[in-house]
């Protein structure tokens, strides 16, 4: 990750100033015991309606984005060195029901940075190497002898997206609710001929990552939702992070509905069971969201070396097209937009942006500044598909920051 320029424009710096003075800081967790059975364990409260200054100016882009993208929903939350500048819900849920910032939803591949996270915490603690052959825990891989723990979090084994598949694609469709097995997922990839040889060109595949937990399994002895909480949610204070075995999301719940299947139709519900290792399908608010974005990209886990293997574990440079794999997987990874480890490095920032069903989600830190941006959208009817939440996030960046704007990637 390059340097972040510093300039006399950034207005992070007078965010810094006012958060000092106490001038925008609304209580960041409300008081009060949540009552008795809330899956809240403290409630993650809207700020008090700012009349001026950035934490308006924030709210005015998620309102114009909201209505310009056809989004049913915008909640946000802006954060300066854990401070809060603002936290705001925009539109509905449901019908009638109007979102709120306590409200969860899934956090999809934000998951795979704490992943990331993990394992280069093991590495810290001197428990494997990243240059480990995975045919170590997992010796029914094919080719687990060339493949190591590095290119599973880098994404740089060469293994088909099974993502991409058409067969995949219209059996998701198909039937939303079904349960999907890790032999099942990574059967689909592995039955693929490789895109290319271990470790020499860069593709996003799943597989690598429901690979990934099932290695982090067998290296602890531990399930990967217990590993992860308590090397990364616990550590980081995401109490409202969890992950779930089954579809259902924890109370209070924000629906998401898609036309993704030809109709407008409620998808909250849909399983994700594909979308990564089991033990990792998380859901999460947005005050944890911010909370993530912070505890990731600043590496505050890891030691110096893992922080930078964490931003550049050796990708920068690979990601071009061959004769088997198009320009269109086998991205350029440039030290300007770049994989990490379990994340992305764009420009100045260290970020995430997953995608599911109607639901969009970005998580974004700019280390330089200790500026963190959380945003998850919803689509109403019109809403075209794509990651409207990251679109949001980046004009955010550009307001709030505009000297280290947020490239995209690829």
């Amino acid at each position: 990750m390059s340097p972040a320029r510093t300039s006399p424009r950034t207005r992070v710096a007078a965010l810094t100033a006012l958060l000092s003075l106490g001038v925008l800081v609304a209580p960041v967790e409300a008081a009060g015991t949540p009552p008795a059975g809330a899956g809240h364990q403290r409630p993650c409260a809207a700020s008090s309606a700012p009349d001026r200054g950035p934490a308006r100016d924030v709210l005015r882009i998620a309102g114009r984005a909201k209505a310009e993208m056809g989004l049913k929903s915008v909640i946000v939350r802006v954060t300066v060195d854990g401070r809060e500048v603002v936290t705001g819900a925009l539109g509905e849920s449901m019908t009638g029901v109007p979102a709120t910032p306590a409200m969860h939803f899934r956090n999809g591949n934000v998951a795979i940075s704490y992943m990331g996270t993990a394992l280069l915490r093991l590495v810290d603690q001197g428990k494997v190497g990243l240059d480990d052959p995975v045919a170590r825990w997992l010796p029914d891989l094919a080719d687990g002898e060339r493949i190591t723990l590095r290119m599973l979090a880098a994404s740089t084994t060469g293994l088909v997206d099974y993502v991409r598949l058409p067969a995949f694609q219209q059996a998701v469709v198909a039937d939303p609710y079904r349960h999907w097995t890790p032999k099942e997922l990574v059967a689909l990839s592995t039955a693929e001929d490789r895109w290319y040889e271990p470790g020499t060109n860069w593709s996003y595949s799943h597989a690598n990552f429901v690979l990934l937990g099932a290695a982090l399994e067998k290296i602890t002895g531990t399930r990967l939702d217990v590993l992860l909480k308590e090397e990364v949610l616990r550590p980081l204070g995401l109490r409202e992070t969890r992950n779930g075995f089954t579809p259902d999301i924890p109370e209070p719940a924000l629906h998401a509905f898609t036309a993704d299947r030809g109709t407008y139709e409620e998808s909250t519900f849909w399983n994700p069971s594909w979308t990564t290792a089991p033990g990792a399908v998380q859901t999460t608010d947005i005050c944890d969201l911010a909370r993530s974005a912070g505890g990731i990209g600043s590496g505050r886990l890891l030691s110096p070396e893992g922080y930078r293997e964490l931003l550049n574990p050796g990708t920068v440079g690979l990601g071009h097209p061959t004769r088997t794999c198009p320009a269109t997987v086998c991205l350029a990874q440039t030290e300007a937009t770049h994989y990490g480890m379990g994340l992305l490095v764009l420009g100045d920032w260290v970020s995430q942006h997953p995608l599911f069903f109607g639901y969009s989600a970005s998580q974004a830190y700019l280390p330089s500044e200790r500026l963190a941006i959380a945003v998850s959208t919803t689509n109403g009817p019109a809403a075209a598909s794509g990651h409207s939440a990251h679109t949001i996030a980046q004009r955010i960046a550009a307001a709030l920051a505009p000297d280290h704007p947020i490239p995209d990637f690829g």
